[in-house]
């Protein structure tokens, strides 16, 4: 009986509204899951779930669980581009209101603030002045700390906006009383000020200054904090600008600028001077160099010509481009740039699954702890205000906040930085897995060399014919090969800065097995296969060419022997410094090809590589990655080709050259765009430094609550100063993970190349 087949789970995205903190985070995952096939991970620093559910579990069940949580949830309707990037959505008006109420409540708080600190400032009645502008401040500029406190109280659930709703209330009913009961509002009453709360003179203290500062400062706190997290998602919005909004497109009939949303696959379109790129193509007629610099990382400028790939997003630097256009939407190399990072932004680490467990309890505990602090004080004789003073501190100093920041806008700064240089990382596992690596598995053809046939050299014989005209006179008979190799020479001589066309052949023939032969001018040119005698010249360079492992041809004009060429698969620039600066990182590197032995050890040889294994099939390099596996090590592999996706999917780490096959770039779970094999260093030290990074406000967001909460059970700390003391805590876990957006690649990248050793082509 066969068996049956069970669908593929469901990903949905989902945008979370009234998340304020990791308790949030903890009870919306703990909801979602309680569907049967359901988990979901939550994002603060974005607001997005992404649930992962069965088929028969439709979003409109999600998002009902949800709200059940005591929170808003829909799907995210973002205006996307033919290019498939999501564009920005306007945070002005949430942001007016933000700015609005915060505004206000600094009007009201600064003169109760500094009323309460000045004594020598206190005025007759100048309590009740206070009094008067703290209650707006308590109500309205509190008030959606209150609505958020009391929906969480509807579904049984307490967050940071109950702590901070409960302390503003209760320092606010006790100032309350104490001006209309406690003898506090009699004309002549002065109240000094103390860091720490202080024991009263007779009549009863009034807290209207933890009222007003309670709410000012979470306020402020949080505004500016939204404003950073908004700074660590930049890179997404970049990539949404990078999007061009119109395309000029070629009709029958002319040219016709309609939007980029009009635009299709097989439509040909104009690309000026200046303009981006609509989306990915082809270059039909035109030459130009494009800067790829905001896309793929890339700082040269690359010329491209009619056949050439084109990227959606890049920059034409030169002249008219006609380009076909071959993907739209989400299938084009910048949706998928996109979707990457989204998709990495979402993820967690491992510590911070434990800090959200944590989150998860925070709450209550800090709730029981301030109920305790409370019974305690008065229960040792203590006056009612300076309980009440103690339990308000323990509300408002505690802070989930930082724990639900410490990983999200690091990695949001981390793997936006990451796209801008051109290395896209999966997720924070990949971030872990980067970090800790030992040993890396090197493809050679496209990883190492550029997987292309290229002239290395060209030996001319001495008093001959020179170089320069050897090659032009075998670029223009090889215009009519297919070969590879022909194709290699043809190409290096257009390229060549002799100033000359190539000329026209006659009688052109190709001699299988051996090469090709026509006249030029008059004379008889022959590109052939090295057979019998040769000038001492070209004999070493055709030695020298055995040893490096590359094709050798000979050029003869009427018979005699005029120079000879040398056609390989040239190193990547950089990829001598890749080895040494992975090797200086402690990554030992390990040479795994498909090729024969011979070039194989040869551009080992070069980059310094002792680990060889040649003539590797993809289960061969599998089996290679288990075995180094096996042996303790923490691997990954660096490959391009379809031969690569297994080894790439069975290493703890799979890293994919961006220019190598789509079935390579899925099964990994670092993405190189720009094909820079240099680049992998950069995306290890980045890593190392975005982990670090986390490590740091995690240990920061436990610190600070471990050694401030005792503090305002103890009765030393001042609400308001508690207040204040909470709301930098989240600020600077944002303003470190900030920090990340400045993270500069090795100043050397990119320039130089590995001086001469043994065995170097």
């Amino acid at each position: 009986m066969a068996a049956e087949r069970v669908a593929p789970d469901t990903v949905t995205d989902l945008t979370v509204g009234g998340m304020t903190c990791a308790a949030c985070v903890q009870r919306v995952e703990r909801k979602l899951a309680q569907l049967d096939g359901v988990t979901a991970t939550v994002n603060l620093a974005t607001g997005r779930a992404r649930v992962r559910h069965p088929p028969e579990v439709s979003p409109e069940e999600l998002i009902a669980r949800v709200e059940r949580a005591g929170y808003t949830a829909a799907l995210p309707q973002p205006p996307v581009s033919a290019a498939g990037v999501e564009a920005e959505a306007d945070p002005g008006a949430r942001e007016r209101r933000e700015r609005a109420r915060l505004t206000g409540t600094t009007v009201l708080a600064v003169p109760v603030l500094v009323l309460s600190m000045v004594p020598a400032l206190q005025f007759r009645d100048w309590q009740w002045l206070c009094f008067v502008l703290a209650a707006p401040v308590a109500v309205w500029g509190a008030w959606p700390f209150h609505v958020r406190a009391v929906r969480g109280l509807r579904h049984a659930a307490a967050t940071m906006d109950t702590l901070v709703s409960l302390g503003v209330a209760a320092s606010f009913s006790w100032s309350a009383y104490a001006l209309f009961l406690g003898g506090a509002g009699g004309p002549g009453m002065r109240m000094p000020f103390s860091l720490m709360p202080t024991a009263s003179g007779g009549a009863a203290h009034i807290y209207l200054e933890a009222t007003v500062g309670v709410p000012l400062f979470v306020l402020l706190g949080r505004f500016l904090e939204a404003r950073a997290r908004r700074g660590t998602g930049a890179a997404l919005r970049s990539l949404a600008r990078l999007a061009a909004k119109e395309v000029s497109v070629r009709h029958a009939d002319g040219e016709r600028r309609v939007p980029i949303e009009e635009l299709r696959v097989g439509q040909e379109f104009i690309v000026r001077h200046g303009e981006r790129i609509a989306t990915d193509g082809a270059v039909v007629e035109g030459r130009s160099a494009v800067d790829l610099a905001l896309v793929t990382g890339e700082s040269e400028p690359v010329e491209v010509g009619p056949g050439d790939p084109v990227v959606g997003g890049a920059v034409n630097a030169g002249g008219l481009l006609l380009v076909q256009a071959s993907a739209v939407g989400a299938d084009t190399q910048l949706a998928r740039v996109a979707a990457l990072v989204r998709e990495a932004q979402g993820g967690k680490a491992r510590a911070q699954r434990l800090a959200d467990e944590v989150a998860g309890v925070f709450v209550p505990v800090v709730l029981a702890l301030a109920v305790a602090t409370l019974g305690f004080w008065l229960g040792a004789g203590a006056e009612a205000q300076a309980a009440l003073t103690a339990c308000v501190a323990v509300l408002v100093v505690a802070c989930p906040c930082a724990l639900g920041l410490a990983t999200p806008t690091a990695l949001m700064a981390a793997t936006g930085r990451g796209a801008q240089l051109g290395v896209l990382v999966s997720g924070p596992q990949a971030l872990e897995g980067l970090r800790r690596l030992d040993a890396v598995v090197l493809d050679k053809t496209g990883t190492l060399t550029s997987g292309r046939m290229s002239v290395v050299r060209v030996t001319s014989v001495p008093g001959g014919l020179g170089s320069a005209e050897a090659l032009r006179l075998a670029g223009a008979l090889e215009q009519g090969s297919e070969h590879p190799l022909g194709r290699a020479v043809t190409a290096h001589a257009a390229r060549h800065p002799t100033g000359r066309e190539l000329p026209p052949v006659r009688d052109f023939t190709a001699v299988p097995g051996h090469g090709v032969r026509g006249r030029i001018g008059g004379r008889l040119v022959e590109v052939l296969a090295p057979d019998g005698e040769l000038p001492d010249p070209l004999a070493n360079a055709l030695s020298a060419a055995e040893a490096a492992a590359h094709t050798a041809v000979v050029v003869r004009v009427d018979g005699a022997a005029e120079a000879l060429i040398e056609i390989g698969d040239v190193l990547r620039p950089g990829a001598y410094r890749a080895v040494d600066r992975l090797r200086r990182l402690g990554v030992r590197p390990v040479l795994a090809t498909g090729d024969r032995p011979a070039p194989a050890r040869a551009v080992a040889a070069h980059l310094g590589i002792d680990e060889v294994h040649a003539r590797c099939t993809p289960e061969a390099k599998a089996a290679l990655v288990r075995r180094l596996r096996a042996g303790g090590h923490r691997v990954a592999v660096v490959g391009d080709g379809v031969n690569d996706a297994a080894a790439l999917a069975g290493a703890d780490l799979g890293i994919a050259m961006g220019s190598g096959t789509d079935a390579a770039i899925g099964a990994a779970d670092v993405t190189l765009v720009s094909g820079d094999i240099e680049a992998l260093a950069d995306a290890v030290r980045l890593a190392r430094a975005a982990l670090g990074t986390i490590r740091a406000n995690l240990l920061w967001a436990f610190g600070y609550n471990v050694v401030t909460v005792p503090l305002a059970m103890a009765g030393l700390l001042n609400p308001m100063f508690a207040a204040a003391a909470m709301s930098v805590s989240s600020l600077l876990v944002v303003g470190n993970s900030l920090r990340l957006r400045a993270w500069q690649p090795s100043p050397v990248r990119g320039r130089g190349t590995r001086p001469a050793v043994r065995g170097a082509p």
